[in-house]
C-alpha cells in the first residue's frame, strides 16, 4: 500500500515562495512518476507539474511555467515543489500523486490528502 504524505503549505503573501514536500511510502517509488495537483475552491482539480522516475524528464502546466519547479530525491524518497512568486490565484489544496509507470504518460494512481496554500495579502 503506497501512502503519500504532503506537507509545506501554508499562509504566504503575493510575490513570496514557499516549497512542497511529498514523502511516499512503497517499493515502487524509485520506479514511478510522480506529479503534483491542485483543486482551488468551486474549480475542479488540475494538473500543476510531474516528474518522470529518474528525474530526467518534467512536465508543468502553463500557468506556472517559470514559477514552479518540480524535484525529487529518490534516495530519500522525497518529491518536491518549489513555488516562487506566488500569485493570489495560486490559492489551492495541493495534492501530491504517483503515477501508475515510469513516465508522466501513465495513469495517476495514488493521491495524498492535500496542503492548504494561501496567497493573500
Amino acid at each position: 500500500q503506497v501512502q503519500l504524505v504532503e506537507s509545506g503549505g501554508g499562509l504566504v503573501q503575493p510575490g513570496g515562495s514557499l516549497r512542497l514536500s511529498c514523502a511516499a511510502s512503497g517499493s515502487d517509488f524509485n520506479v514511478r512518476a510522480m506529479g503534483w495537483y491542485r483543486q482551488a475552491p468551486g474549480k475542479e482539480r488540475e494538473f500543476v507539474a510531474a516528474i518522470s522516475w529518474s528525474g530526467g524528464f518534467t512536465n508543468t502546466a502553463d500557468s506556472v511555467k517559470g514559477r514552479f519547479t518540480i524535484s525529487r530525491d529518490n534516495a530519500k524518497k522525497l518529491v518536491y515543489l518549489q513555488m516562487d512568486s506566488l500569485k493570489p490565484e495560486d490559492t489551492a489544496v495541493y495534492y501530491c500523486a504517483q503515477y501508475s509507470g515510469r513516465y508522466t504518460y501513465s495513469q495517476t494512481e495514488y493521491w495524498g490528502q492535500g496542503t492548504q496554500v494561501t496567497v493573500s495579502s
